[in-house]
């Protein structure tokens, strides 16, 4: 069994790399992808845990690129985590995160929502390399009881065209695709069904994407269809 979509405690995940390696084993996982967003701080850790465990680890990284204003993510898999380029690349987005999460922090006070952005700021900190932004911004505001779930958060208050929502600066997917393929990786699109770039597709097949993903846990049967 193969899984090649999992974030850990370094961007978004509820588990540290070691953890998750070991709950994958547990479920039977032989081959898995830390894809973690915009960082490969937990790659290591995970390595020494998939040997430990006779798990096959792929590198992997989640990246987000903007087509529009509109997130676009992208899984970059086989990457070298020690490229410079790539490496100086993650810097520059994970700085963004900061700043957009400052920013969206900033709207949601103006609302009457206010969060405790240094909280969320020292999670980033604490840790070189960790990323955040909007599932920790999601969390904050369940925290503080504005919403009922981080859905909901992403509902009303921080998704797309929402109150406090802060456009992403970043770069395009065929940027992406270059920068992953540079350092000797290659390129699926993720949930495909949640991003609804259908349009775009062909183009970035002509840049060098080479997979979608197609399961996923917010895809139904008609979605996998398509």
């Amino acid at each position: 069994m193969i899984d090649l979509h999992l974030h850990t405690t370094a961007s978004d995940g509820s588990l540290s790399p070691a953890a998750l390696i070991a709950r994958a084993a547990g479920a039977g996982l032989t081959i898995v992808s830390v894809t973690d967003h915009d960082t490969v701080a937990g790659l290591a850790e995970a390595r020494d845990a998939a040997v430990h465990h006779g798990v096959r680890l792929v590198n992997g990284v989640e990246i987000t690129a903007v087509e529009e204003q509109r997130d676009v993510h992208l899984l970059g898999y086989f990457i070298d985590p020690a490229d410079t380029g790539l490496a100086a690349f993650l810097d520059r987005q994970r700085a963004d995160r900061v700043r957009r999460v400052r920013d969206i922090a900033d709207r949601l006070r103006m609302l009457g929502y206010p969060i405790d952005l240094d909280e969320l700021l020292a999670l980033a900190a604490a840790h070189n390399g960790r990323s955040i932004g909007r599932p920790q911004i999601a969390g904050a505001l369940v925290a503080a009881g504005y919403a009922r779930d981080r859905n909901d958060a992403f509902d009303r208050f921080i998704g797309y065209a929402s109150p406090a929502y802060v456009p992403r600066r970043g770069p395009t997917p065929e940027e992406v695709i270059a920068i992953v393929g540079k350092a000797g990786g290659i390129v699926s699109l993720a949930h495909p069904g949640l991003t609804k770039v259908d349009a775009i597709i062909p183009r970035l097949v002509a840049a060098g994407l080479t997979a979608l993903e197609v399961r996923h846990a917010d895809h139904d049967s008609e979605t996998e269809q398509r």
